[in-house]
């Protein structure tokens, strides 16, 4: 297991998981169909919290470009390890999508809305308006990456031993990627990782899916660039605060 493996497995099952929990509700005839944002966004946070579990002790579980560019502009992560990491992750995410398509496509073949179809691969704004779909993504990857930079670990306070959680240190991610889709996913469904919208765009406009709609192209863009802006973001002002 080395840190690029670790980030390509740790992103394609955070897609998978993640891709999953969205198929199960959207596509008709799934066990969960309908059963709401609650479901997806508790969905999306566990399946943080499983990829951070396998990719985190050998790759820190970047598993998103926005962290690995903001680590680096905090000087926390090298630059040149940058474009391995966004490439793993770009792989993963493109693993992980299209094994949601080949577990759940018996209902992809029962939809006919081809933009529920697109809902399974990425995200797509509530209300079209480009610089409010921007902020949201900008924000939400803002507070994810604030947040995460002033994450500690537990201690004992009279000997200020630092104890491992094991796989438990991995829960405050999860808990924060569920407190952001619930509060700030309703406008764009908080993407707020660039390989996580891209990657399996990417796979949408390539698999071969009945009656799909259009990958939204024009779109693609902002749940790239509003990510990586708001990681940078929180990189410099928790830089500033020091």
């Amino acid at each position: 297991m080395t840190p690029f493996i670790a980030e390509i497995i740790g992103t394609a099952i955070l897609i998978l998981l993640g891709g999953g929990v969205v198929a199960n509700v959207v596509l008709n005839k799934t066990i969960g169909n309908n059963s709401g944002w609650i479901v997806i966004t508790t969905g999306w946070a566990l399946a943080v919290y499983v990829a951070v579990v396998i990719a985190g002790p050998h790759s820190g579980a970047h598993i998103n470009p926005a962290v690995t560019v903001a680590l680096a502009v905090a000087g926390k992560f090298p630059w040149t390890d940058v474009p391995l990491f966004v490439l793993a992750q770009m792989i993963g995410a493109m693993i992980g999508s299209t094994t949601v398509w080949l577990t759940y496509r018996n209902h992809f073949e029962e939809t006919e809305d081809g933009d529920s179809k697109k809902a399974v691969f990425c995200t797509a704004p509530a209300i079209r308006n480009t610089f409010s779909n921007f902020f949201s993504e900008m924000l939400g990857t803002f507070v994810l990456l604030f947040t995460i930079f002033y994450f500690t670990d537990a201690s004992i306070n009279e000997t200020e031993t630092v104890i491992g959680l094991g796989s438990l240190g991995a829960l405050p991610v999860a808990f924060l990627v569920w407190s952001i889709g619930l509060s700030l996913g309703g406008t764009t469904g908080y993407a707020i990782n660039p390989a996580r919208d891209l990657g399996p765009r990417i796979m949408h406009a390539i698999l071969p899916i009945k009656n799909k709609a259009n990958s939204d192209w024009a779109y693609a863009w902002i749940p790239v660039v509003g990510p990586l802006v708001g990681g940078a973001l929180a990189a410099f002002l928790m830089m500033a605060l020091l």
